[in-house]
């Protein structure tokens, strides 16, 4: 198995390898898989990283080291401000805008802990698909059948760690752009709280739903990260999993999910009842509402709509027109029917509160399929369409309740990835990111 941030931190520490070998390894990797024709970065900024790294190794020399992150090399995904670049969203329509003269805060947050940055990784044009699919700068394929997706948006964030490509990775998440190609892809994935990673100096996809976080090899690694991220202080303990309450529901999140899926689910709460957790099954009939709620486009193309409007006009021609489509269904809505869709959330909010109070975490597959082919999404829009409202329909019920969750794999050894989504409400990050430490433990030990 590769190495987590912390095993290269103690690698670090030791001297067992220094910040500018490991770096120079991953910008290797990653130059050879653009030259094998992938496509998980954008832009690699190759001599600014090996400069960080030179830096990181004279301070650690000199007894300086910032964070469990110093000299590890971690990707960004291109909608984050980094000074002196372009943050284009992945979109031919921002190709040439003007470079930022500073730092996103997430970005400057991860600089400050020492973290090396590698480069800006591709992603669904404008963050606006579960797929990961560009037709502008190549689609990242899954990092272990290249005929299927890596999952979006981050999709080239999530395709450099499982390629070694990046230690971790700065993704967002509107409707589930972290956790899908954690899934995917056999990774750890966090889409924090929205409130608690700051969301300036990025181009934006719902103001309402917008979160950052990482994506990495672990629950410690994703905690390392978002402690770096959102300047609190993540405890690294793992409570016992036994007498913690686990609670699941058919409605909506459960239903149409892929046999392996399914599989996979069942027998992670199989090992968590047989290590003395409480697993039950509870009724949330309101998120069958989802549908209806967001029948228009939803909180996204509204608020899409909004950011875009001007863009769309001048350079409509350079989107992704799948994407542009779906901005454009924001256009049809009027202020009443965006009133309509904030009450409808704060009032399933507060639903959510009641159904979720009798449990530690919410369990549910973080993504009702495995990764689907590239083929026949590319082919035809119906089936695009259809499978990314799947893809995402898990994952963005959490966004719409302005929940913070984990997705971590669940599958058997040789079996295409699952992800299994534990989930809380705002404000419960510290205590999802410890049960999880506890029930990644549990499910390695399973595999």
């Amino acid at each position: 198995m590769s190495k987590t941030i912390r095993e290269l931190a103690a690698d670090l520490a030791a001297g067992r390898i220094t910040s500018v070998e490991l770096t120079q390894r991953m910008l290797a990797r990653a130059e050879a898989h653009r030259a094998q024709g992938g496509h998980a970065y954008v832009s690699l900024d190759g001599e600014q990283a090996l400069a960080e790294a030179r830096a990181s190794d004279a301070a650690r020399a000199a007894g300086l080291v910032r964070s469990p992150l110093a000299g590890v090399p971690i990707s960004i995904k291109d909608l984050f401000d980094v000074r002196g670049q372009t943050s284009s969203a992945a979109s031919q329509a921002l190709a040439d805008a003007p470079p930022a003269d500073a730092d996103a805060p997430a970005v400057a947050r991860l600089r400050a802990a020492g973290a090396i940055l590698l480069g800006r990784t591709n992603m669904s044009e404008f963050a606006f698909s579960g797929l990961g699919l560009n037709p502008h700068y190549g689609t990242p394929r899954h990092p272990h059948d290249r005929a299927r997706v890596a999952g979006g948006s981050t999709s080239g964030g999530a395709v450099t760690v499982a390629l070694e490509m990046a230690a971790g990775a700065l993704g967002t998440d509107t409707g589930g752009s972290i956790r899908i190609p954690s899934a995917f892809c056999g990774l750890t994935g966090f889409k924090p709280t929205a409130a608690t990673v700051p969301l300036a100096g990025t181009v934006p996809l719902s103001r309402s739903l917008d979160s950052a976080g990482p994506i990495a090899r672990s629950v410690d690694c994703c905690a390392i990260l978002y402690a770096a991220l959102s300047g609190q202080e993540i405890a690294d303990g793992a409570p016992a999993l036994k007498g913690l309450r686990f609670g699941f529901t058919l409605d909506y999140v459960g239903a149409n999910v892929e046999p392996q899926v399914q599989q996979a689910f069942e027998r992670a709460l199989d090992a968590l009842r047989a290590a003395g957790a409480q697993v039950g099954q509870f009724d949330f009939p309101e998120l069958l509402e989802l549908p209806t709620i967001n029948g228009g486009g939803g909180l996204v193309a509204a608020e899409a709509w909004h950011w875009h409007r001007a863009l769309l006009e001048a350079q409509g021609a350079q989107y992704d027109q799948r994407v542009a489509a779906r901005i454009r269904r924001g256009q049809q809505q009027g202020a009443a029917d965006y009133i309509d869709l904030l009450d409808a959330r704060a009032r399933l909010i507060a639903i959510a509160r009641r159904r979720l109070a009798p449990y530690d975490a919410w369990l549910m597959p973080s993504v009702a399929i495995v990764a689907p082919e590239v083929a026949p999404l590319e082919a035809d829009d119906a089936t695009f369409f259809a499978t990314n409202g799947l893809v995402l329909r898990n994952a963005s019920a959490i966004n719409f309740l302005d929940g913070c969750a984990l997705s971590l794999p669940c599958h058997e050894e040789g079996t295409l990835p699952v992800g299994l989504g534990i989930c809380g409400l705002a404000g419960a990050d510290e205590r999802v990111l410890q049960i999880g430490r506890a029930v990644e433990a549990l499910l390695r030990g399973h595999q």
